[in-house]
């Protein structure tokens, strides 16, 4: 009874952290677009992306410490399964979704909004919980699990800006030496929060060149390419090749500091 009773109460900070984590984009218009418009391929491809990472995300931040991979696979469909709810519901609430709504058009909004929320729900045991089985979790991941965490903090971060047109109006509007001069700002940025923050495994590191090169470089290498990943999912690299690039720089500015700061989110 007692086990029943934590994992409701999981349950619960799960559907708190998933509004949490969603609402910003809940209430961009260009979200709403994005869900009616979005090629079905793309939207079926970012679903699994979504997937493996709230997976990924449940071995070091789950409901339950100790566990196996099977808890940890009940704790990922379990905060898909409240992140799809919550965005349905918060849409409906807010009139976004109504008996009007296409079934095409529905699917479509509550798959790109339940992205988010499924992240929060994943995360609300660490982030609003008393107890923080993932704090042990993530204590545990190697360095390809610190790379890892690497991702699902690019991917968030990316995934709130890269929807919005005033994203693509930065990059339109930025000459190449703004361009280089954001992707200096962006590596520096890295850095500096990784050294902060505190890596698992850089303390290792006796040169710190060498672990600028195992950390920064590594984790700015993974933020830009998870910002053309989302660009690529928004249709946002459909114009010339100069502008894909100022797009992507642009984006993997966001993408850097979520990369860097994934200790702090995951």
């Amino acid at each position: 009874m007692a086990n029943e009773e934590s994992y409701a109460r999981g349950l619960a900070r799960a559907a708190a952290g998933a509004i949490v984590f969603s609402l910003p984009l809940m209430m961009t218009m260009e979200m709403w677009a994005f869900g009616f418009h979005m090629d079905r391929l793309k939207l079926a491809l970012f679903l699994a992306v979504n997937a493996l990472t709230v997976f990924g995300l449940a071995r070091f931040a789950g409901f339950r410490d100790p566990s196996d991979f099977a808890d940890d696979l009940l704790d990922a469909l379990a905060a898909l399964a409240v992140g799809f709810v919550v965005s349905a519901v918060m849409l409906a609430l807010l009139g976004l979704l109504t008996l009007e709504t296409g079934l095409r058009e529905a699917v479509g909004m509550v798959a790109i909004q339940a992205a988010p929320a499924s992240f929060g729900a994943v995360l609300a045991n660490k982030q609003l919980g008393t107890h923080d089985p993932g704090a042990e979790k993530e204590d545990r991941a190697g360095y390809l699990g610190q790379l890892f965490l690497m991702a699902a903090g690019a991917l968030f971060f990316a995934f709130n800006v890269a929807p919005t047109e005033e994203m693509i109006l930065i990059a339109f509007k930025m000459t190449p030496w703004h361009a280089l001069a954001l992707i200096a700002a962006s590596i520096a940025g890295l850095h500096a929060l990784v050294f902060t923050v505190g890596f698992a495994g850089q303390e290792a590191h006796e040169r710190p060149t060498l672990a600028f090169f195992h950390f920064t470089l590594a984790g700015y290498g993974i933020a830009l390419i998870v910002s053309l990943y989302i660009l690529w999912t928004f249709g946002r690299l459909d114009g010339p090749i100069s502008d894909a690039v100022r797009a992507v720089a642009v984006l993997g500015f966001p993408a850097a500091l979520g990369a860097a700061a994934a200790r702090l989110v995951v």
